[in-house]
């Protein structure tokens, strides 16, 4: 190898260190943020994915040209093959991220958790000038606070379910980018190690 084709390759392998750092940043992210229904972000993170991706394929098509049509080595091409497999979990990713934020822009922000009430407010007040329980008119008030308070103690766990059901958004996107991603950090390192080492 000639000292030009070294100092393309070591080019090469530079540039594809800089644009695979931050494209896998962007992917093993995404499931942060999809979990604390950051739409914003998510949608960020897809457009840097994009980005990178388009450079991730200009890698690519620069290692082919520094192949110089010898494919007959096998590192180069298990190099290629893996590099096609993960370009192509990388559309899935994309995809995947582009849903996940149109299903955080329909949910809405993550509601927030309903303040517990004190012991102070909850507690039995009896102010002065009332008349005692044993006049028989607040007894029948306090019937009917003990009935609303056991109404609103058995809507209690429903809400909660509802709450808990609203908070799960994006699950299916969320689990198959953190598996992806985890896929696709595997095969850039295998293919870093491919290049450096019969480079």
């Amino acid at each position: 190898m000639s000292s030009s084709d070294r100092i393309l390759l070591i080019l090469h392998i530079g540039f594809a260190i800089f644009t695979l750092g931050p494209l896998t940043a962007a992917t093993m992210s995404t499931p942060r943020y999809i979990r604390h229904r950051n739409a914003a972000v998510v949608r960020y993170l897809n457009r840097t994915t994009q980005i990178y991706g388009v450079g991730t394929l200009l890698i690519f098509l620069f290692g082919l040209w520094l192949a110089e049509g010898h494919f007959a080595q096998a590192w180069l091409s298990v190099s290629m093959t893996l590099f096609i497999v993960a370009l192509v979990l990388l559309l899935i990713v994309e995809r995947d991220q582009r849903k996940a934020a149109k299903l955080l822009d329909e949910a809405g922000p993550a509601p927030a958790p309903s303040p517990s009430p004190s012991p102070a407010a909850t507690g039995p007040s009896t102010p002065s000038g009332t008349p005692s329980a044993e006049d028989g008119e607040p007894a029948a008030e306090t019937g009917k606070t003990a009935g609303t308070t056991g109404t609103t103690a058995g809507e209690a766990p429903v809400a909660g379910r509802a709450a808990a059901a609203t908070g799960e958004v994006a699950q299916v996107e969320r689990g198959r980018i953190a598996a992806l991603s985890g896929v696709i950090a595997l095969i850039w390192l295998v293919i870093l190690i491919l290049m450096v080492w019969n480079g």
